[in-house]
């Protein structure tokens, strides 16, 4: 707002529980520029973070570009992931994810169900986590709870170089997801720090994902991924130039495209951000429908806190017209819970 006289111009931004209160119908997704987001530059990384603010209370996605991840880590990544989705079926099965506690290994097509109405997810996955790109070893031994444990990968005569294309395009993308917690911290308000003690071993999965042409009949029981929300704080997205499939629910109910733009990741909140502010932040609802005619390759990565934080709504989130509406749970026990779910029916 604009004072008389001689006084400044003064911008007062609204609360959150005020943002939050305000559905939204959007018909597209905000791109936002990561140049100049430095801790160097304070007045630039504001002006990103309210960016940032804005497009999680009112759309829950978003695009960055200039993010620091190389195109060439992404290539590599999608190069590992044909060769390893070429495979025979029976060679794929060997590291199948049923037999891992932590849900780490090959997921079969049709072998998890995202929408509990579907029928089942027309993709293939590879889930893997953190370890050490240099000797191979994962952090297990210092992590708590839920979830924790190592990889399982293929074998080098099977798929050369798979591990290390795969961990080269999974450290790259940690990094941004590093950089995005103390942007996602103004955006709420809060010391730059907040969320530094929270993400000391941070719970970062990330999935190769092959879609198969889908054609024939349009069953809306079966597609690539049924309509569903991540389960972490926010997933960082590498999807295909040419091959539009993602899709994005606003708030009419209207299913919105998030269509592929060269050089840029997608940004979407998750449960985890979702429950810690109350809902103010939208985990938004999205699925994947590949009717290119084409396959499609797509490289989520869903970045978590320490699977040992509890996740209590904010006190800036929370009022008396809006308490907190989510029972108080640890990262690693929602996050169980949820994949738990999601591959009971193709136990």
């Amino acid at each position: 707002m604009s004072r008389s006289g001689n006084d400044e111009q003064t911008y007062v931004r609204p609360m959150l529980l005020a943002d939050a209160r305000t559905e939204s119908s959007f018909d597209e997704i905000p791109v936002i520029d990561l140049h100049g987001a430095t801790p160097t530059d304070s007045r630039t990384r504001r002006e990103i973070a309210d960016l940032i603010r804005d497009a999680c209370v009112n759309v829950g996605f978003f695009y960055v570009k200039n993010h620091g991840v190389p195109e060439s880590a992404a290539l590599g990544a999608l190069d590992a992931a044909t060769r390893f989705f070429a495979l025979p079926e029976d060679s794929k099965m060997k590291l199948d994810i049923h037999n891992s506690v932590n849900f780490k290994g090959y997921t079969a097509l049709l072998g998890e169900n995202a929408d509990p109405d579907n029928r089942g997810d027309l993709h293939e996955g590879f889930d893997l986590g953190w370890e050490k790109l240099e000797d191979g070893s994962s952090r297990s031994g210092e992590e708590d709870g839920a979830m924790a444990g190592s990889n399982v990968w293929p074998s080098e005569v099977l798929v050369p170089g798979f591990r290390k294309a795969a961990m080269e395009y999974y450290h790259a993308t940690v990094r941004l997801g590093q950089f995005l917690f103390p942007l996602f911290a103004l955006a709420l308000d809060l010391p730059e720090d907040f969320f530094s003690d929270k993400i000391t071993k941070p719970a970062a999965i990330m999935r190769l994902l092959y879609y198969p042409p889908q054609t024939g009949v349009v069953d809306d029981r079966t597609m690539g991924i049924g309509a569903h929300t991540d389960y972490e704080c926010f997933t960082i997205l590498w999807q295909q130039d040419d091959i539009q499939a993602l899709q994005v629910l606003n708030a009419s109910g209207k299913w919105i495209d998030a269509v592929p733009i060269p050089g840029a990741l997608v940004v979407n909140i998750g449960d985890q951000f979702a429950r810690w502010t109350n809902d103010v932040f939208k985990s938004t609802v999205h699925r994947a429908v590949n009717r290119s005619g084409a396959e499609r390759y797509s490289i989520p990565l869903f970045f978590g806190t320490d699977y040992n934080v509890r996740l209590e709504a904010l006190p800036s989130c929370v009022s008396e017209d809006m308490p907190a509406k989510y029972e108080v749970v640890t990262a690693g026990e929602y996050v169980k819970s949820r994949l738990e779910a999601t591959y009971a029916h193709s136990k």
